[in-house]
Formats: C-alpha cells, structure tokens, sequence
C-alpha cells in the first residue's frame, strides 16, 4: 500500500507531462470502446432485420435452387414434402415461389424476381396482407427502391412476364397497391410480391414453392425431409463475415492509436529514470531492493493506464451513452451496399466490451511501463548516487 501511495504521489507531482499521456492513452480507451460498440449494434441491427423480413428462423430450399444462378429457377420448385406441409398449414411456415421475370414499366424492360407469398402469413415482417386486395385482379407489392427504378407509384399497372411450367411465355398486367420501405434490399430491389395462390395458378405450378421459410421461435425442425435446409446461423454467416472483416481492418486503428499512448509512456518511463538516478540510489541505499525500485516505477507507469479509465470515463460515459441513444445517422450512399442497416446506426456496449477493452489497456500499459525499469536491476547504489546508469 505504501508503494502505490508513493507512485501515485510521484505520479501526480509529475503534473502536465502526466496528464498528457493519460489524456492521450483515455483517448485511445474510448476510441475503441466506441468503434467496437458501432460495429457491434451494426451486426445486431443487420441480423435482426434479416431474420424478420427474409430469413425466419431458417429456410427449406428446393433441390434445385441457388439463388446465385437464375438459370435455375425455372426448375426450382416442387411441392413441399408432408413434413413441411404440416408445419405450413400449422402457421410455423410460409412458402414462396421465385421464378424468373421480366417487368415492362412505360414500355421500358426490367429483369425482375417474382415472388409469390401468402397474403396472410405472418412469419416475415413483410406486408403481404395487401396483396389481398379484392378490387385488383392481380395486385403487386414492391418496395421503395425498385418502385424508384421502375419509376412507378401506387395504383400504376405494370405488365409482367414469366414462364409457365411447361416453359411457355405468358404475360399479365399486374397493379401496384402498396409500395414498402425496407432496410432489407434483398426483399426490395429487383423484387415484385404477388399473391402465391395467384402466381401458382398463373404459371401452372399448382402447391409449388421455391423455398419454405420457418417462424424464427420454432423448436422442433424436421430433418432429411429431401428439401436442403438452412439454418439461421448459415443464412447470416455472409453478415458475420462481413462484420467480422470490417472489424479487423479498423483494428488497424486501434493499433496506431495505442502505438501513440504506448510510446509517450515508454518515453516517460525512460526520461523518468533518467532524471531520477539520484532517488533511485538513495532509495536502494536506504534499503529498499532493486525490485522494489523496480516495482515502483512499473506502477507508475500502470497508473496511466487507471488515471486514463477514470478521464475516460468522466467524458466518455456520456459521450457513447448519448450515441446509443440517438445513433448514427448513414449517408443516402450506404443503402446501395446492399447492407441492412437503416438510416441510423445504433452502437451496442456491452460489460464484456467495456472490461476486456480496460484489462487491454491496463496490460500493455504495464507491460510498456516495465520495459525501461529492468535496467535499475543492474544499478548499484554508489553508481546509483553518483547520477551514473550502466
């Protein structure tokens, strides 16, 4: 305990020089916590999107589909199998059927996905009841970014075209009745909703689906039912990865910054001894052992590292408490990435970010503040006095 008091009150005595690597290193502290915490709230904020508006709780697909190749669509469909079927008529499953299209908007051509849905189904955080629309023959829903390509509106009729099942082209002219905004652009762009029942009787595919998607709270998912199944955590492994390389390259960063706040400690360390070559032998000649020289000045060394979590804290609690709360706003540019993010970014800080981040910076502070003090293991008291270093 007499050591730590002796630390801290050189420490402190040491005034501006101190508190500017403490400022520095408390700088770098919030800088990560913050930036961990965006990339973080980004990857929920994504996840949570997908899993609502396409995903569920995972998919059956069809033998034949892949959703890469738009070849093979035309064959990608099939009706479920019992197992499935049960879970559909029990409300734990939606079916869609993709197929392969062409829109023809104010006599411009446009290759779309058509995707038949049940109007009333409520696995996907999608607005399909408006597709059961009795005025309009063949209602459509789209969403705000291929309504702005298209360049339609509400209440416009588009003429779409497909193949039916025997292959032969057919066309029908369909009517926009709700056009939705999501984050989600893999349910948006290139994409028009139809009624499933509608769409299957138009294409000849009767109780045919592409891809079956569960509700996200179901327990029980039947296996080897001949359709592929992909889980949840398969269907958001490319968010992950994606978050996770976004990551590492903002480490990057988080290097350069603790490089700095490293480096002005070390440098203060160094000068430190230096300096105080005189108290070092004085303080061996009154009896206290080379280690516990060392010790000394190791400590104070560390206490950067505590005097910059408690700076940190007293501005950065309520720098990044203020940020959860009202997010960062994205630029328009971001919605063409293709990432479901939103328009505003909320960060998530969690205990486990908070302490690992502080038990970091406390560990290479210490391990930076050690460095330059083995060389008063190899002073001697007499040399110590006299102002020398070995």
């Amino acid at each position: 305990m007499k050591l730590f008091k002796l630390a801290l009150r050189n420490l402190l005595g040491a005034r501006l020089r101190t508190w500017l690597n403490v400022i520095v290193l408390s700088f770098a502290f919030v800088a990560i916590i913050g930036l961990q915490g965006v990339y973080e709230g980004m990857n929920c904020q994504a996840m949570q999107a997908e899993i609502e508006a396409e995903y569920g709780g995972g998919q059956f697909w069809h033998s034949e589909y892949n959703p890469y190749d738009p070849l093979t669509l035309q064959e990608a469909h099939g009706s479920p199998p019992p197992e499935i079927q049960e879970m559909i008529h029990k409300g734990e499953a939606t079916p869609i059927l993709v197929l392969q299209g062409t829109a023809y908007p104010q006599g411009r051509f446009y290759p779309v996905l058509l995707k038949g849905i049940d109007p009333g189904q409520k696995i996907l955080n999608i607005p399909s009841f408006v597709l059961n629309d009795q005025e309009e023959e063949f209602p459509a829903l789209i969403g705000s970014r291929m309504a702005e390509s298209l360049k339609i509106k509400v209440g416009d009729k588009v003429t779409i075209r497909w193949r039916d099942v025997n292959g032969t082209f057919d066309a029908q002219e369909a009517t926009i009745v709700y056009v939705m905004r999501t984050t989600v652009q893999a349910i948006d762009q290139g994409q028009i909703w139809l009624p499933l029942e509608k769409l299957q009787q138009l294409t000849g595919m009767e109780k045919a689906a592409t891809i079956v998607v569960l509700d996200k709270d179901i327990k029980n998912i039947p296996e080897n039912v001949g359709w592929v199944l992909k889980d949840q955590k398969t269907l958001l492994r490319d968010i992950q990865e994606l978050v996770k390389a976004k990551t590492v390259g903002s480490s990057i960063l988080y290097i350069i910054l603790m490089l700095l706040a490293m480096l002005a400690i070390f440098d203060t360390q160094v000068l430190s001894i230096w300096r105080r070559r005189k108290e070092i032998g004085t303080l061996m000649a009154l009896g206290m052992t080379r280690w516990s020289v060392v010790k000394l000045f190791t400590l104070e060394g560390a206490l950067h590292g505590i005097l910059a979590t408690l700076v940190g804290a007293i501005y950065g609690l309520p720098l990044l408490t203020l940020f959860a709360r009202k997010g960062w706003g994205m630029p328009e540019a971001v919605d063409s990435y293709g990432f479901a993010i939103g328009e505003r970014i909320y960060p998530i800080y969690s205990g486990g970010l908070i302490i690992g981040t502080t038990l970091l910076v406390l560990i290479i502070t210490t391990i930076v503040s050690f460095l330059p003090t083995r060389r008063i293991a190899k002073m001697k008291p007499t040399e110590a006095l006299r102002g020398k270093i070995q």
